[in-house]
């Protein structure tokens, strides 16, 4: 997705392991908060140095490691590169969750996988289940 894209309002912004592909990544700038409130974007850091997006296939399927150790599909739709008051670079990504929801993280926290990866095929359904469930 690029700044001038807007999510359709019907979309539930979800997914599941057959239509992943359709959502729609924010590249070829750095976000801000305007695209975030707009939702072309899952989030805007502020107060960095040097903010540029990282070239990578988008949207990505991943395996997002908890800090509690445990395990999420979701799809990188966004992926920026910053430098944090420390000069550390951070690798930031926006990842959609099969329920629609927003979630970020850094890029040294989630596994790059296939769509055909069994492990992310199986977390992306469990999630749907769970939803369905509620």
């Amino acid at each position: 997705m690029t700044p001038e894209d807007d999510l359709p309002d019907d979309d539930g912004g979800g997914f599941d392991v057959d239509d992943w592909s359709r959502l729609k990544p924010f590249t070829g700038a750095v976000a801000t908060l305007d695209d975030v409130q707009a939702k072309r974007a899952i989030f805007a850091l502020a107060e960095t140095d040097d903010p540029r997006p990282i070239q990578m296939e988008l949207p990505q399927p991943v395996i997002w490691w908890e800090a509690d150790g445990g395990e999420q599909a979701a799809v990188a739709v966004q992926a920026e590169s910053h430098l944090g008051p420390d000069g550390e670079d951070m690798e930031v990504l926006g990842l959609i969750l099969p329920d629609g929801g927003g979630a970020v993280a850094l890029l040294e926290d989630v596994d790059l996988v296939d769509a055909s990866d069994p492990v992310w095929r199986r977390l992306v359904a469990e999630a749907i289940d769970l939803d369905d469930a509620d």
